[in-house]
This record gives structure tokens, sequence and C-alpha cells, in this order.
């Protein structure tokens, strides 16, 4: 029923949307972070 309701309800499919946009948006900043992390790293010259 939960899983009806979710995918059936205009509220469900609104909370459906903002789960998936927020994990889209936190792997987005994880890999924004990590790029500018290693651009700082080799600029400095402490490589891996």
């Amino acid at each position: 029923m939960a899983w009806e309701l979710l995918l059936t309800s205009d509220i469900g499919l609104l909370s459906l949307f903002t789960i998936a946009f927020i994990l889209v948006m936190a792997a987005y900043l994880y890999r924004y972070a990590r790029r500018h992390m290693a651009e700082d790293e080799q600029r400095a010259g402490l490589k891996r």
C-alpha cells in the first residue's frame, strides 16, 4: 500500500522527485569537491 501511494499520488511523486534530486545533488557536490581537491593538491605539489 505504501508503494502504491508513493507511486500514484501527487504528494508521493513529489516526495520521490525530491529524494532523487537530493541524491543527484549530493553526487554532483561530491564529485565537484573531489575534483577541486585534486587540482589543489597538484598545484601545491602534493601528488598522491
